[in-house]
């Protein structure tokens, strides 16, 4: 029984982080999940590079769940949400009396992350000298705790995340060409949401599913005119901005059919500019039937 609950809970997985779990069938992102197809069962660093909310720690996901490595541990730091002085203990662990408040043995991620996969989100905002320890993991495959004195042997694999332009931050001396080299084995580009407009129909009507369902409101379905209007907006914020534009619709709208004045203001008023304009072009209606995932 418990074996076949792993299972059970693994297909769940899949369905939530797995490839079905990313929503898009424009050009660009099909080439992007061929290539990631190609990469997920090999062991070689992945460098992920995307505007902030396009999805990457999804991404991060969706590849260790198609690798070898999908029965260990996935696990995740965003390096600029911790304090400098923490980031490394939280990464190389410590041991008890290394410094002020090291009450006890702590492991480090690296060695969490022994045979499963370890993912860094906003790589470049490391601090230069943990780039240089980095660095030193990446081609030795060992750590050693702070305050410790034996290296540990780890076999994680990394993937790494950013949304800045790594080689703008080497040439103004904030991220070192050492080790963008040794993180760009493979590079993932996720394109921007206004990039693949033809997709943004299909996320609406995804995203408007799984919030009714979650905010136990009635079925609700956008009108041609909103869904144009959607299509026609910047989506600065990519996927996450619009999954919260469409949670925030459900939240207040009452009744069936989302209009173009149903819309968060923003939205309402590139949808002006455009009538004002040229027309937007007209959205292809989304598929039923889309997988129960996150962005």
């Amino acid at each position: 029984q418990l074996k076949e609950k792993v299972v059970e809970l693994n297909q769940q997985l899949d369905k939530r982080y797995g490839f079905e779990s990313i929503i898009g069938r424009s050009a660009r992102m099909e080439a992007l999940f061929e290539q990631m197809r190609l990469v997920a069962p090999t062991k070689s660093t992945v460098l992920i590079i995307g505007e902030s909310g396009t999805g990457k720690e999804l991404v991060a996901n969706a590849l260790h769940l198609t690798s070898p490595r999908r029965n260990e541990r996935f696990l995740a730091i965003n390096c600029g949400a911790i304090p400098p002085d923490i980031l490394e203990s939280e990464l190389f662990g410590h041991e008890r009396g290394s410094f002020t408040g090291a009450i006890g043995r702590k492991i480090g991620k690296f060695e969490l992350a022994h045979k499963g996969t370890l993912f860094l989100d906003e790589i470049s905002e490391l601090y230069p000298e943990l780039q240089v320890k980095l660095l030193r993991v990446l081609q030795e495959r060992r750590v050693m705790r702070v305050g410790g004195s034996d290296l540990i042997d780890v076999d994680f694999r990394l993937i790494a995340a950013t949304n800045k332009d790594l080689e703008k931050e080497i040439a103004e001396g904030r991220f070192r060409e050492d080790l963008y080299y040794r993180l760009k084995v493979v590079t993932l580009r996720i394109p921007p949401l206004r990039d693949r407009r033809d997709d943004i129909p299909r996320l609406a009507e995804h995203y408007l599913i799984l919030m009714c369902r979650e905010h136990g409101r009635e079925a609700k379905r956008f009108s041609r005119e909103a869904l144009a209007a959607l299509s026609a907006y910047a989506w600065p914020g990519n996927v996450r901005e619009l999954r919260n534009a469409v949670e925030s619709v459900v939240i207040f709208h009452r009744g069936e059919v989302v209009r173009v004045g149903d819309l968060p203001p923003e939205i309402q008023a590139c949808a002006e500019e455009s009538e004002q304009g040229e027309p937007a072009p007209e959205p292809e209606t989304a598929e039923e039937g889309l997988p129960p995932a996150d962005e």
